[in-house]
């Protein structure tokens, strides 16, 4: 039987490759409390493509 809770998982992605031109995307995925955080996270993340630390955002 699955948990009930809050928490739900969400997609992260780069926000400067999309505008750089660059082929391919960064993305991660995370979890995050709807309760505590019901807005759209930031949050700093490693781009392997980029081969530096950028904003990634939550998406739909």
């Amino acid at each position: 039987m699955a948990k009930k809770g809050s928490r739900v998982q969400v997609i992260m992605e780069c926000t400067e490759h999309k505008t750089s031109g660059l082929p391919g995307t960064s993305r991660y995925i995370t979890t995050k409390n709807k309760k505590n955080t019901p807005e759209r996270m930031e949050l700093k993340k490693y781009n392997p493509i980029m081969k530096k630390c950028t904003v990634h955002k939550e998406i739909k």
